[in-house]
């Protein structure tokens, strides 16, 4: 165990962190969550855990050590904290990438049953995660770190602090005037400002094919033990999904155009959206087949499609995107063949919600049958019109 390493990466990992003012939303939530449970950070590649993890250092300053776990090798997690516990008196370890420690679930179950001290970690591959939260109970508490919602981009690019939007208050027009004039930095949203490393890279389609083919080749084939010609599927699935209209997409199609089984095509898409790449949304409406309609995060579809050619699918996918951030429960709408309905179905402050999302020329023809609901159409642009808001506001 190199431990001078481990300082001289503190060090480092000290001065980046007082460097960086401005923090996510999600950093005072955790902050402010006191006891003895560890605390997990979870979210995709690039989401900003890591920036999380060293502000939390320089916020605790003597008291805290980063430990990142695929930058340096250790002796086992138990060992190496009991270690700069006893001898430097460290009583917060911040650790990073912490699926690279094959036995952490143990580890940390160790950790606390045995030390005085608190663990702040992180993971971007959630299957592990969840199975590990499930083992430890009470000693560990997951913490969703999203990608950016379009309200916390403002407030990154723009130094906009503008207050959250409810649901009602969006069919009620009860907004402030400052929101309804961001409609202008909403495509460069689209375009990939959802990731917080998106405010320092002009083109970030390059770097997200990058942490795709990380995800599937390194994190998902470490978790689940792929094979090789199995990962090849994985590439092959999420090209043929994000080259296709979200419209059709479930797990029957992937079976037919991959040669798969039904059964793999589901553990495929499974893993991918504990590794946020996808994200499968259940259908409601009577004498429907139960598959999930399968949406990509933003941007990932952009690897596959020119933003001309994929606004539709991505309006759906920020529609989706914004209700993770927001922790809100949504269902997509379905119907017999050839009948209009509306998208989704969304259950939010004890209200359902019945919502269209489109361009601008959607109108009130696929609410047939659903007269008397909570109706609304998001629509890309900036009319307000009957039941017509527009989409972008969905992301305060």
């Amino acid at each position: 165990m190199d431990i001078t390493t481990i300082l001289k990466l503190n060090e480092i990992a000290l001065t980046q962190g007082s460097s960086i003012q401005r923090k996510r939303f999600v950093f005072q939530s955790v902050l402010d969550d006191t006891g003895r449970h560890q605390i997990g950070l979870v979210g995709p590649r690039g989401s900003g855990k890591t920036v999380i993890l060293k502000q939390l250092l320089a916020h605790f300053a003597d008291n805290a050590c980063y430990l990142s776990l695929d930058a340096v090798e250790i002796d086992g997690l138990f060992q190496t904290i009991q270690a700069l516990h006893e001898k430097y008196k460290y009583t917060l370890f911040l650790v990073d990438e912490i699926h690279h420690e094959k036995q952490y679930a143990r580890e940390l179950k160790k950790i606390y049953d045995f030390l005085n001290v608190r663990i702040v970690f992180s993971s971007s591959v959630a299957l592990s995660l969840h199975e590990a939260a499930y083992d430890l109970s009470r000693r560990v508490k997951l913490v969703p770190v999203n990608p950016f919602s379009f309200r916390e981009y403002l407030y990154f690019t723009r130094s906009l602090e503008l207050p959250p939007l409810s649901v009602h208050q969006l069919m009620e027009q009860s907004w402030e005037t400052g929101h309804i004039r961001q409609e202008t930095h909403f495509e460069g949203f689209l375009k990939g400002g959802v990731f917080p490393f998106a405010l320092e890279e002009p083109n970030i389609v390059p770097l997200m094919a990058n942490i795709l083919d990380k995800i599937i080749t390194s994190d998902i084939a470490l978790i689940a033990r792929l094979m090789t010609d199995e990962i090849a599927v994985l590439h092959k699935l999420v090209r043929f999904i994000g080259s296709s209209s979200p419209d059709g997409i479930n797990y029957s199609s992937l079976s037919n155009n991959l040669k798969i089984t039904k059964y793999k095509a589901e553990q495929y898409v499974d893993l991918l959206e504990q590794a946020f790449v996808l994200k499968r949304v259940m259908p409601v409406g009577t004498n429907v087949m139960k598959e999930p309609k399968i949406l990509m995060r933003l941007p990932y579809r952009l690897l596959f499609q020119q933003y001309e050619n994929a606004i539709g699918s991505l309006r759906e996918e920020f529609f989706a995107e914004m209700m993770i951030c927001k922790g809100i429960s949504f269902s997509y709408l379905k119907s017999t063949r050839g009948a209009k309905t509306p998208d989704y179905l969304v259950q939010s402050d004890n209200e359902q919600y019945v919502i269209e999302i489109g361009g601008p020329g959607k109108g009130r023809e696929q609410f047939k049958g659903f007269e008397g609901r909570k109706n609304l159409i998001l629509s890309h642009g900036n009319e307000i019109s009957g039941i017509k808001r527009p989409l972008f506001l969905i992301g305060f």
